[in-house]
């Protein structure tokens, strides 16, 4: 249930810009920021939100990051950030299995949060979180970009049109060789391939298949030298006889496919990681349709925009990504990894 905060009727009511903060200042940090720079000098956003303020554990850290994207204010540590009665949305830009603390510590300070993906460690954190932001009334919502892109409604819109007949089966990978950052290898940072990219087919599949929860998974898993999940290939079957296949690793590159078989032809998404194009096919494998897909800033600039349309509007989720749909997700990466009899070492 929506719940209506002052903070977001104060800013509707004054015109006021939703001031983002980012807290942490890596890769993801980074990109952020870009796309919060080129916000700033669009029409469609620079009304919205602005790029108000970064942290960091190291105030020399957060001060280059600062300087580099010429963002007003830079803190030393996360406690300060919140601290600051003019933040009203945090994006948090660290690693998985910090997400669960950090959200809380924002939410119990009256900050509007915006938590990038995974958007916990596993679903019991989820729940928990979830438990604290609707106590406050705040918004709080997962950061997984493609649910929010403009391509996601072309596809449910061809879907819909019947152009594919019945859509039978999915198959979707997602993979990058992305071993050498140390997050992506280390157990007690919730690293492994599934829950970096491959929640990106597994969402692919969950889009197309609106929430529907499989009825049977089936799933295969190579492990790499710390123990984390290297690769895998995830079967789902669904009812109505709809198999879905989600294949990821952080071993090697891929074509990031998604293609949806139907009983009339079959569709072709080109990277489900950030769709660039659709292709329709028929019975005979002719190419029936190209579908562009919109120019975009970086592709971030849309879960920004709804999520700080959302707190003007006084919502605790956002429709792209409600509630519901990241305890779906987290609650399958549950189940994919009691398959493989991976935990991590905080759980």
């Amino acid at each position: 249930m929506s719940t209506m905060n002052g903070k977001g009727m104060k800013a509707l009511e004054e015109g006021k810009l939703v001031k983002l903060a980012i807290l942490g200042a890596g890769r993801i940090a980074r990109t952020m920021a870009e796309t919060l720079i080129k916000m700033q000098a669009d029409d469609r956003y620079s009304k919205l939100v602005s790029l108000y303020a970064v942290a960091a554990r190291d105030k020399g850290r957060a001060d280059q990051f600062a300087a580099r994207y010429g963002i007003p204010v830079a803190y030393g540590s996360y406690e300060e950030l919140v601290a600051d009665p003019q933040v009203d949305l945090v994006y948090i830009a660290t690693p998985h299995n910090l997400h669960a603390e950090q959200g809380r510590l924002c939410l119990e300070a009256g900050k509007n949060i915006l938590v990038e993906k995974s958007f916990t460690a596993n679903r019991p954190q989820a729940e928990q979180l979830l438990a604290v932001a609707k106590k406050s009334g705040l918004l709080c919502t997962e950061a997984i970009w493609t649910r929010y892109m403009p391509s996601r409604t072309l596809i449910n819109d061809l879907l819909n049109s019947g152009v594919i007949g019945q859509v039978k089966a999915i198959d979707a990978n997602l993979c990058y060789p992305v071993t050498g950052k140390a997050r992506m290898t280390d157990p007690a940072l919730a690293g492994g391939a599934l829950l970096d990219v491959g929640v990106y087919p597994l969402n692919f599949i969950d889009m197309i298949m609106g929430g529907s929860t499989p009825e049977r998974i089936e799933t295969s898993m190579q492990a790499y030298e710390t123990g984390v999940d290297a690769q895998s290939s995830i079967t789902l079957y669904y009812e109505g006889g709809i198999m879905a296949v989600s294949s990821c690793s952080m071993l090697t590159a891929s074509d990031r496919r998604g293609s949806i078989w139907g009983t009339e032809g079959y569709m072709v998404c080109k990277n489900v990681n950030n769709v660039e194009s659709i292709n329709i096919y028929d019975q005979n494998h002719q190419l029936k349709r190209r579908v562009p897909v919109p120019d975009q800033l970086t592709g971030y600039e849309y879960e920004v925009a709804a999520a700080a349309q959302a707190i003007l509007d006084g919502r605790s989720e956002c429709p792209e990504m409600p509630h519901d749909d990241t305890l779906r997700i987290m609650g399958l990466m549950d189940r994919i990894r009691a398959d493989w009899k991976l935990t991590y070492p905080f759980e």
